[in-house]
């Protein structure tokens, strides 16, 4: 072989080779800006997605406990599934759902007659949703914010005690529908509200009184049934019954379950779901819908889509129903049940159902709430079923095992006086996301994928409200820059003596240095280090911070604090959200050789655009060299709007996002 064909192969497996190896570097980057890209945004939009609310509540009454909820109207498409209606046909169907009761952000219990906290909203949200739970005597309001506050004082929550000639007892209605609502209706008032979220739709539920458990069946094939602890506010399946229908009710006198479902009636044993006894129910006009309830001497009713009926057991073991109402109802009745003073109350088969009263004597009946008893009450949603719940005066057990003066039932923490309440950010089932470009103060390619970090924030309340821990779960979901990252955050409003430990750091390198409490070294404010190498918390990863004395979370803040990046190893090198400071060791743009394009030193690049933006949500970065404006429609409107206009920009909501530019 020629010597100039053996230079020409080595000098191409030489490229080959070149080409195959990987290094510790950045990968090559699109010159962003320099493709023309700029965002005119207003002065001092620091592209923020969120803002602090500070909830005040005034509560000088008795003892009560509140949840704290984020709230919006809007319902979301929670997917197709294939059921069995009321009128025993079997569809297919979009559920839509609401999303409420997933928005948990913090409870706690009035002291001193106040009880305030700071959350973190995204500024989509202009309301928040207030539950108060007096000895299981729920109320509820949904209250604006205004000037990043909401004011409420429990005087609002005072309602008229209900006469009864049952022990004095309260009444409540509480409610099931298909979407998987739990809610409860105050007879009085008309006013509602939600509860909890089922584990499935359903259209039946019934309550045992002495123990307090609610039993529905679910409307989906296995038909599980569930069990409710209204005291525990907590599910559990007891059993797949294989069967599913409209009608249920609890017989207080043999402690069974009694189900029906066209001309069927049934047993079932609550504490295991065996099916104990079958009959057959003859008379019935129309044998669809409707639902059981037993009234207060023992005597069996019915109401199916034909009306009301009253069930008697003859001789030969058959139920014989008897019309009590004289004509076909105007309405169709997908449920009943009677209050104390033996009232019995209906709801009807529509999309914002209404309460209607009957009477057992005669038939005649009367809208109570709802659009069609024109008083002004709009339910806006399906009412199922519905059964009676009592409140007595002595209804809630007292125990208070670890003594802090919070009920066991309220208490997050029953057996340790330290911390009774938990308040999370961004909610009790959400997580917010951190992203960063970590090319700063160079131009990057605004993909913000270089590093994105997820987490939780869950701060540890006592009995006083204030904060005593920090727990901050968190975890890489997208790590596209090559180098060697590091990762924390700075509490403005606490020094390093404020911290008693920090556990659960997870530091591989040399470049930080902690003190004796967990904190970072030679920083005048706290500085928490996640981990000095992001690649070290690609799982999900737990750091608690516990604090010397109890705080306030006003002064504590709010998650995710002040994020920021270190740069290859560089410790002075941090990124930051844009016009944070930056800490003790960081330095600003300025002091940076090379080409800047931060020259006001606010991480806010000369063209508009941030090296690292917070959301509070599951943000979902673009791929690898994608650009955040491609990705997600309405970024740049929203950014040169100072974030007035698409505050949402980043959901899933319809035109928001190019999908097929979005990795995880």
């Amino acid at each position: 072989m020629k010597p100039s064909i053996i230079s020409f192969l080595v000098s191409i497996l030489f490229l080959f080779i070149l080409g195959s190896c990987s290094f510790s570097e950045p990968e090559e980057r699109i010159n962003f800006e320099e493709s023309g890209a700029v965002l005119s945004i207003p002065d001092d939009f620091d592209f923020s997605t969120y803002h602090d609310v500070k909830i005040n509540i005034v509560d000088n009454g008795n003892y009560a406990k509140y949840d704290i909820y984020a709230f919006s109207d809007e319902l979301y498409d929670a997917g197709t599934e294939t059921f069995e209606n009321e009128s025993g046909e079997t569809v297919t169907e979009t559920v839509y759902k609401s999303d409420v009761l997933e928005k948990l952000i913090f409870s706690g219990v009035a002291k001193n007659g106040t009880l305030q906290q700071t959350i973190n909203l995204p500024k989509f949200y202009n309301k928040v949703y207030i539950r108060r739970n007096e000895s299981l005597q729920f109320t509820s309001t949904i209250k604006e914010i205004i000037n990043q506050e909401v004011n409420y004082n429990a005087v609002e929550a005072k309602t008229l005690v209900k006469s009864s000639s049952f022990k004095n007892a309260t009444d409540y209605l509480y409610c099931v529908n298909g979407s998987g609502q739990l809610f409860q209706v105050d007879p009085l008032t008309g006013s509602l509200t939600d509860l909890s979220q089922m584990p499935m739709g359903s259209y039946t539920c019934a309550i045992d009184q002495e123990k307090k458990e609610l039993y529905s069946i679910g409307r989906k094939s296995p038909h599980p049934l569930m069990k409710y602890s209204i005291e525990n506010d907590a599910w559990e399946t007891i059993a797949d019954l294989g069967i599913g229908g409209p009608r249920l009710d609890y017989n207080k006198n043999d402690g069974l379950l009694y189900f029906s479902k066209s001309d069927k009636l049934y047993t079932f044993n609550p504490e295991n779901g065996a099916n104990l006894n079958t009959w057959d129910i003859v008379g019935l006009d129309i044998k669809g819908g409707g639902d059981l309830a037993f009234a207060e001497d023992g005597t069996l009713y019915l109401c199916s889509f034909s009306g009301l009926y009253r069930l008697e057991l003859d001789a030969n073991n058959v139920y014989q129903s008897t019309r009590i109402s004289a004509d076909n109802l105007p309405f169709q009745p997908t449920s009943m049940t009677f209050d104390s003073n033996q009232d019995l109350w209906l709801s009807n088969s529509a999309s914002s159902s209404d309460l209607i009263i009957m009477d057992t004597q005669t038939g005649g009946w009367q809208y109570q709430y709802g659009i069609n008893a024109n008083n002004n009450t709009d339910f806006g949603r399906t009412i199922n079923d519905l059964t009676t719940f009592r409140v007595f005066p002595d209804n809630v057990s007292q125990t208070d095992s670890d003594g802090d003066g919070i009920l066991d039932q309220d208490d997050a923490y029953p057996d340790d006086a330290e911390i009774a309440f938990e308040f999370f950010t961004p909610s009790k089932y959400g997580k917010g996301t951190v992203s960063f470009e970590d090319l700063w103060p160079t131009t990057g390619d605004y993909d913000f994928n270089d590093a994105a970090l997820t987490y939780q924030a869950i701060a540890l309340l006592n009995s006083d409200n204030l904060a005593v821990q920090l727990d901050f779960t968190c975890n890489i979901k997208a790590n596209g820059a090559g180098i060697t990252n590091g990762i924390g955050f700075q509490i403005e409003g606490l020094s390093p003596s404020d911290i008693a430990s920090v556990t659960g750091s997870v530091l591989s390198q040399s470049f930080i240095t902690l003190n004796e409490n967990g904190t970072e070294a030679n920083q005048e404010k706290a500085v928490i280090i996640l981990a000095d190498d992001v690649d070290n918390i690609l799982n999900e990863t737990k750091i608690s911070i516990r604090f010397a004395t109890p705080i306030s979370t006003a002064k504590l803040g709010v998650a995710p604090f002040n994020p920021f990046l270190i740069v290859n190893s560089d410790r002075e090198k941090e990124i930051h959200l844009p016009y944070a400071n930056p800490t003790s060791l960081g330095k600003k743009s300025t002091t940076f050789d090379g080409t800047n394009k931060d020259s006001d030193g606010n991480y806010i690049s000369d063209n508009g655009y941030p090296w690292a933006i917070s959301i509070i949500h599951d943000f979902k970065v673009p791929k690898e060299k994608v650009a955040i404006t491609d990705a997600y429609n309405y970024f740049s409107v929203w950014a040169e709007s100072g974030g007035v206009d698409y505050k949402d920009w980043y959901t899933d909501k319809s035109g928001n996002r190019n999908v097929e530019l979005i990795g995880k």
